[in-house]
């Protein structure tokens, strides 16, 4: 077998609700075929785990694809200004600039810290149609990867068939994608079908002088700078001894951490003067409402299970409404109702109301939206209840969505908690203050649709968005931004 990397795409398992021990027996079932070639060089075994390893059931919905024998493949993509984009979920931020360490943590998104500090050695390049050009944002990281800046002793691996968005129509000019991606820095190329074509053509090209054979020996020694330095080939099967410590309570209390210092804290009071948070734990009754409040699949997004994601219990992990409950204890009603009724509000007193919605999972082309209002009637949701009860709004969303200014005003407090995954109690332990806000926007937050054409410039007059890019606030600072 001649190749140097197997991926899993979502849906690209074993069989469906394969054990933890199918996963381990495929990736070794590949390793020995790879062990009996030619040279023997172990491969790497890459899973597509955009929010931690979301392909295997009982694993958490952020780090860690510990115990797989599986080389961590994780996406740094500019989420630049057209969030209309369904792709924009995988982002981290917005801009051309590269993304230090010290920028990820000063942005609090702990997963993708851990990931660059600790377990990867790859860095996946995600080519986009973002503002009509393939290379938008990605050569220029491309290029700070090559100079060393990042300090990163890895190599570049390009999106499922990337390359083939390097020509129009799609993948017509092969050739040319090839040599343009493999000069530009590339050194593994995630190849579907066409991988015969691509060798033959990666040859010609090389033998042709076009791709010279220092650019080949660079790839080559960069990958087997990672596989020596992952020690696979001392040992390149995978430890199944680790496998009952996936989904493990430490695993989920770094998840539930990521969850805390990735939400970010949008208004607090409608005077600034008297916030509205933390919470009291000790309330009587409390109402929860709202799509998204006891949904696991709707807190995790696309790419978990499969591509685009799905409602309902489909992954191990405790909802926002669980961890509610959780929170404030026995002594306190919790009262939930998804769709909640006037009647229900009015048959009751409560001090406060919990309101939670956001989007439905998607993945790429199914996430493209041109309104970007919240679906399900979720601002019809905040405003039956807002009218009646001090409310809190938990958005629960891969991007920045449409927040009228009279929703706004109208509620008390509003949280982006993004796409928290597994680990719902990372919420409650921030709004009900048992620890403190530390997030801020890593993109601009837009009041209409139509300005995403023009949030480009941060300094230019009209730059007027609803929250700018790096704005939060917290309990113990007005606002991090400042």
């Amino acid at each position: 077998m001649d190749l140097g990397s197997v991926f899993s795409a979502p849906n690209n398992g074993p069989f469906e609700k394969a054990l933890l021990s199918d996963w381990a027996d495929m990736v070794d079932d590949y390793q020995k075929l790879a062990l009996e070639s030619r040279l023997g060089i172990p491969i790497i075994y890459g899973i597509d785990a955009v929010h931690g390893n979301n392909s295997v059931y009982g694993a958490t919905i952020f780090p860690h694809n510990v115990g797989l024998g599986a080389t961590r493949n994780n996406v740094i993509a500019c989420a630049k200004h057209f969030v209309g984009d369904g792709g924009t979920e995988k982002g981290v931020n917005e801009g051309n600039t590269v993304l230090s360490y010290e920028d990820l943590e000063r942005i609090h998104l702990v997963p993708y810290v851990y990931c660059i500090e600790h377990r990867v050695s790859t860095i996946m390049v995600s080519y986009s149609s973002w503002n009509g050009n393939k290379l938008h944002g990605h050569h220029f990281l491309l290029t700070e990867i090559l100079k060393g800046k990042l300090g990163f002793k890895g190599f570049v691996i390009s999106d499922w068939e990337g390359i083939d968005e390097l020509c129009q129509p799609y993948g017509s000019d092969y050739r040319h994608c090839i040599s343009t991606a493999i000069n530009a820095g590339i050194d593994m190329v995630m190849v579907l079908f066409r991988y015969e074509l691509f060798m033959e053509e990666l040859a010609f090209l090389v033998q042709s002088g076009e791709i010279p054979i220092a650019r080949i020996d660079d790839a080559v020694e960069r990958i087997l700078r990672v596989k020596f330095a992952a020690k696979l080939f001392e040992f390149p099967l995978t430890d199944k001894s680790l496998l009952d410590i996936v989904g493990c309570k430490p695993h989920r209390n770094l998840a539930r951490e990521a969850v805390r210092k990735s939400l970010v804290l949008l208004k607090n009071g409608k005077n600034p003067s008297k916030p509205f948070l933390p919470l009291s734990k000790h309330a009587k009754r409390i109402l929860v409402s709202g799509t998204h409040a006891n949904d696991i699949g709707y807190q995790c997004g696309g790419w978990t299970g499969s591509k685009y994601g799905s409602s309902g219990q489909i992954a191990i992990g405790t909802t926002i409404l669980d961890a509610i409950k959780e929170a404030v204890g026995g002594k306190t009603e919790v009262i939930y109702e998804q769709y909640p009724s006037i009647e229900i509000i009015e048959r009751h007193e409560f001090p406060f109301a919990i309101v939670v919605v956001g989007e439905a999972p998607y993945a790429e082309g199914r996430g493209d939206n041109s309104e970007l209002t919240i679906p399900f009637n979720g601002s019809r949701i905040i405003n039956l209840v807002a009218d009646k009860v001090p409310t809190l709004v938990i958005l629960i969303s891969g991007r920045p969505l449409v927040i009228e200014s009279c929703l706004l005003e109208k509620i008390d407090a509003l949280v982006a908690a993004w796409l928290p995954g597994t680990e719902g109690q990372g919420i409650t332990d921030v709004i009900f203050g048992d620890h403190e806000f530390k997030g801020q926007l890593p993109m601009t937050w837009f009041r209409r649709v139509e300005q995403l054409d023009q949030l480009v410039d941060h300094g230019v007059k009209s730059y007027d968005p609803l929250f700018p890019l790096g704005y939060g606030l917290a309990y113990n600072k007005e606002n991090l931004y400042d």
